[in-house]
């Protein structure tokens, strides 16, 4: 193992930059973290249509959230790889086209930790923000959300972890993404595939592992916040 770090690590962890693309390692995280990113405001617009008191805004973005949220991820990658060409007229590269299913599929999944940390919160924020004299979407953004998104860090930093994994997925449309530039790595040495894949599942595990323990420290953090306020 430690044979292939030293011959093919700067391949692992950063592809053929800067003779070359950016893969491996870094685009892996960098694609992980633009996908939160993107996927923030877009899980806060459908939490937002989702818990409105308008039918006509909350039944439709239900069924959708429900539909994303019922389809598996490689469906959302085939659609966003064949459908985003037919929308902007010319090919789609694999990295925007993985960036797009991630926005899309983790936007439904944050639109309902979204909607639970909003609905959490006690009714008297809002009734209190009403009664001062602030419109329902004031009342929302500067009371409600403030505290909704504060007590949903940790499972904000719990999606990242999904969506560190979610990358792996990008494999199949040829995405040079940490497991993609694995496989290249096996296919070049021929011999040590295990050694190989073992690597690979020690990087996931290094990051997700490291991840969730911050996740569970920022959680106590907050608890113990509450409990003094």
């Amino acid at each position: 193992m430690f044979d292939i770090l030293k011959n093919f690590g700067v391949f692992y962890l950063i592809g053929q930059y800067p003779h070359g693309p950016l893969g491996g390692l870094a685009l892996t995280l960098i694609l992980a973290a633009l996908a939160l990113l993107f996927a923030l405001p877009v899980g806060l617009l459908l939490a937002m249509c989702r818990i409105s008191p308008f039918p006509m805004l909350r039944l439709p973005v239900t069924g959708l959230i429900y539909v994303i949220r019922g389809t598996p991820l490689l469906m959302v990658i085939f659609w966003a790889y064949f459908l985003l060409p037919t929308l902007t007229g010319h090919k789609t590269d694999q990295f925007s086209t993985m960036l797009a299913a991630l926005v899309i599929f983790d936007g439904a999944y944050l639109s309902e930790i979204i909607r639970a940390g909003i609905e959490g919160l006690p009714r008297g924020q809002m009734e209190s923000a009403r009664s001062l004299g602030l419109s329902y979407l004031q009342s929302m953004v500067l009371v409600v959300l403030p505290q909704a998104l504060r007590n949903m860090l940790p499972s904000l930093v719990n999606q990242f972890i999904s969506s560190v994994k979610e990358t792996s997925l990008g494999y199949i449309i040829s995405l040079s993404e940490v497991s993609f530039v694995a496989g290249q790595i096996s296919t070049q040495l021929m011999t040590k595939p295990a050694e190989i894949y073992l690597l690979l599942g020690l990087t996931y595990f290094v990051m997700c592992f490291g991840l969730s323990r911050f996740a569970f420290w920022l959680e106590r953090q907050l608890a113990v916040r509450s409990v003094k306020v």
